[in-house]
């Protein structure tokens, strides 16, 4: 398994302290009996965790590429000695490798019950290797007692870290929806607001003229209550806030039906109204509270090239790549750097670089197709995701690209212009539920460009070397 950074948070310090004292309270005999497993089991073990895993549909669907086993099959093998192999000096080192493969099992979408499961079986056949080379003594019943502290650790680390990525990226797809649906947070917010009043007046206006109430329209059913219901719950997200406004909908909808009527002194349809009204201002109030919230979504366009914020490119990744499962198809990713940037920024002042980063941002969007996504990625670097297509298309709207940026110059003033060209990564999809794979192979494809000349595109593939000190993609 590849060496994961170190975490130091609490939880991952109290992991580390309870598997080094299950591990010193093991003793020589059962740590010898589990190394004696790991180096002549290990192989059989993987084996045997993919072989019960690949039996569930929910599993076959991410496990079943042939990549993915010759992948992940090695990469359990070596999971499973680390384990087995676990001591004193190194559980700090596993335990951000368990954080790892937590966030990995987060992005691809495999479902917590099916690690368990996996672990559980794995446990089964360890006892009965155990049984099988130590018997039943005192150092066979220390070294189960052992391994199972460590697979409970261990399944600990990586629930913790899948939990909170699970968090992340539905905080983060909660956002992307209410992105897509309200790109203009004040003015959506502002039209809401508008028409919560348009019905409260219309509501005063039918009490004022005596007309029987009982048939007027109801919030759930006006257009703010219909606009709440079925976009505003699954853009904000479940919350308090909206509980709290479903509940008042329903209260004042029930005052309309059973209270406000003709029969009513008008003593009590005031004093009826006034709580309608408080119970519609309580509303308000929320509401401008739950649009506060997602205040940070000015965020989600990136705000001097106005292209989506890299924040959300893990989420169009995952569903890119399940709408790709569900139709046997293929998407691209495009990595782009401007070349020699710093010396733009260096030589014309960084007013010059944001006219350059602005100027490829256009281009980006005039050229290529509306259903494609083009993100700022940070600093000069921009990633355009091609939808639906194959590699040799893909290729050509990437060389299509690079040949408009470099026979665009930028516009300075004074009818000065800036030459600039670009370096594209291309990598398409491969079947790799995983969505980091295909970022790092156009990232590497990326640095292969820089290092050929620039202002090229490269098609990446498994053979090109990574790009060095890539960061991964924030996860969603």
């Amino acid at each position: 398994m590849n060496t994961a950074p170190l975490v130091t948070d609490a939880e991952s310090a109290a992991l580390v302290a309870d598997w080094r004292h299950s591990l010193a309270s093991a003793g020589a005999p059962a740590c010898a009996v589990l190394a004696d497993i790991a180096q002549h089991h290990a192989a059989e073990l993987a084996a045997h965790f993919y072989k019960v895993m690949l039996n569930d549909t929910r599993a076959s669907r991410s496990l079943s590429h042939d990549q993915v086993r010759v992948r992940l099959q090695p990469a359990m093998q070596r999971w499973v000695s680390d384990l087995l192999n676990a001591n004193p000096d190194n559980v700090e080192q596993l335990i951000a490798n368990q954080r790892v493969v937590g966030d990995v099992h987060a992005r691809i979408g495999i479902p917590v019950d099916l690690v368990t499961r996996g672990t559980r079986v794995l446990k089964q056949r360890m006892f009965a290797l155990i049984a099988e080379h130590a018997g039943h003594g005192e150092a066979a019943h220390a070294a189960m007692t052992s391994l199972t502290a460590s697979f409970d650790i261990a399944l600990e680390g990586m629930t913790l870290a899948y939990s909170n990525a699970r968090e992340r990226s539905s905080r983060t797809d909660a956002a992307y929806r209410l992105f897509s649906l309200v790109q203009n947070v004040s003015t959506e917010r502002e039209r809401q607001r508008a028409l919560l009043l348009d019905w409260e007046n219309t509501l005063l206006y039918a009490l004022a003229s005596q007309d029987e109430v009982v048939g007027a329209q109801s919030l759930a059913q006006s257009e703010f209550g219909l606009w709440f219901t079925h976009k505003g719950i699954p853009s904000f997200g479940e919350s308090t806030e909206t509980r709290q406004i479903n509940n008042l909908i329903s209260e004042i909808d029930q005052l309309l039906q059973h209270t406000l009527q003709r029969g009513s002194t008008p003593q009590q349809r005031a004093a009826q109204l006034q709580d309608v009204r408080m119970k519609v201002s309580q509303i308000r109030n929320l509401l401008g509270m739950l649009f506060e919230r997602i205040g940070e979504l000015d965020a989600g366009s990136d705000a001097l090239t106005n292209l989506l914020n890299r924040r959300f490119l893990p989420t169009v990744l995952r569903r890119e790549i399940e709408l790709a499962e569900k139709s046997k198809g293929s998407f691209a990713v495009l990595l782009l750097d401007l070349d020699h940037f710093k010396a733009i920024n260096d030589e014309y002042g960084h007013e010059a670089g944001d006219r350059a980063l602005q100027h490829v941002a256009g281009i980006l969007n005039q050229f290529t197709r509306g259903s494609d996504y083009v993100f700022r990625y940070g600093g000069e670097e921009f990633v355009v995701v091609l939808v639906a297509v194959e590699e040799q298309q893909a290729l050509v709207i990437a060389e299509g690209l690079c040949r408009r940026i470099s026979d665009s110059p930028v516009p300075l003033g004074d009818d000065h212009r800036l030459d600039i060209t670009t370096s594209i990564g291309v990598a398409l999809y491969d079947g790799h539920p995983d969505y980091e794979r295909v970022m790092a192979r156009a990232d590497a494809a990326m640095y292969q460009a820089k290092k050929q000349g620039r202002n090229r595109v490269v098609l990446g593939n498994e053979r090109l070397p990574a790009a060095p000190g890539r960061a991964a993609l924030q996860r969603g």
